[in-house]
């Protein structure tokens, strides 16, 4: 039988939150897919409310493989190179 400590601190992590959007007026929009059945319908409609209240702009599609995983680290930061903000979501 092994034990584990619960209380043992994990690894340090650095992370550093984003901006806040001062608006959303002619922002541009990412969206990230999951590979779920509805997701990249479900994100572009989301988007288009986005797009026809505020003037967005929609990115191409960015995607990731595996809904369970994170996206991979290239796709967040192309992401987060070309676009104001990113929507996700499961589109189950």
């Amino acid at each position: 039988m092994q034990l584990y400590d619960p209380t043992v601190a994990g690894p340090e992590r650095h992370f550093v939150r984003a901006d806040t959007l001062t608006g959303l007026d002619g922002c541009t929009i990412g969206l990230l897919e999951n590979g779920k059945l509805n997701a990249e319908a479900m994100l572009r409609e989301t988007a288009a409310l986005f797009q026809a209240r505020h003037g967005c702009r929609i990115e191409p599609l960015f995607s990731k493989s595996n809904a369970s995983a994170p996206a991979p680290a290239e796709t967040l930061a192309e992401a987060a190179s070309r676009v104001d903000f990113l929507i996700t979501g499961l589109g189950d």
